[in-house]
């Protein structure tokens, strides 16, 4: 099995995206979390907002058996994900640059959708879900991680690291709105998928919230 160490100097020589991946991989719960949501799942994954395959790697070293494909607006961080990739030898994954203004990918399996509608536009957002919903196969699993809309300290501390994310251009996009859950669930509801909302906060300051969504 890959360890964390070895996924993180797939990422050498780059001593930036070493220390980010080892940061990553040691405090971000969001790697374990959507692996036991895959765990027995083969259907194909469609990664939107891939950044730089970290994904990929940690669910390939957990055993996940289906065919995976990255796509993501920056392509530095795709380059890296690929060099990443060859450098681990993970077959039968894709990494593509792509914006979704230009349309979402064609996929038919599971999607997941990490740091992604908090930096789009409230419209974006419900355009993303109706075509990240239209992928999903009967038993395929729709994974989103995203903080919500509301007040606490853990709300102001997430919106204040998206905004730095934002304005340091690591992530690309508007600065961060986050959804309500109301909101989201009565999408979910229109759409004819069922939901389920957990806290995932790990030991990080973070509101974030690990959403799976699921056709009936």
């Amino acid at each position: 099995m890959t360890t964390p160490l070895e996924i993180a100097r797939a990422y050498l020589p780059s001593r930036y995206h070493y220390w980010y991946a080892r940061s990553k991989l040691a405090s971000d719960p969001i790697y374990a979390g959507v692996g036991a949501v895959l765990d027995d799942r083969e259907e194909p994954l469609l990664d939107v907002g891939c950044g730089l395959g970290l994904l990929a790697q940690t669910l390939r070293a957990r055993g996940f058996a289906g065919d995976y494909a990255g796509v993501d607006i920056d392509a530095r961080k795709i380059a890296a994900a690929r060099a990443a990739a060859l450098n681990t030898g993970l077959e039968r994954v894709r990494f593509d640059t792509l914006d979704l203004a230009s349309g979402f990918p064609a996929h038919r399996g599971s999607v997941a959708l990490l740091d992604v509608l908090q930096f789009v536009p409230p419209s974006v957002q419900a355009s993303i879900l109706d075509a990240a919903a239209a992928c999903l196969t009967a038993s395929a699993r729709l994974v989103i991680r995203t903080g919500l809309a509301h007040d606490g300290w853990r709300s102001r501390v997430t919106g204040a690291v998206d905004r730095m994310s934002e304005w340091l251009g690591w992530m690309r996009g508007e600065p961060p709105r986050y959804p309500r859950r109301e909101e989201l669930e009565a999408r979910f509801a229109d759409l004819g998928l069922d939901a389920c909302f957990e806290p995932l906060r790990g030991k990080t300051p973070f509101e974030n919230w690990l959403i799976v969504a699921t056709r009936r």
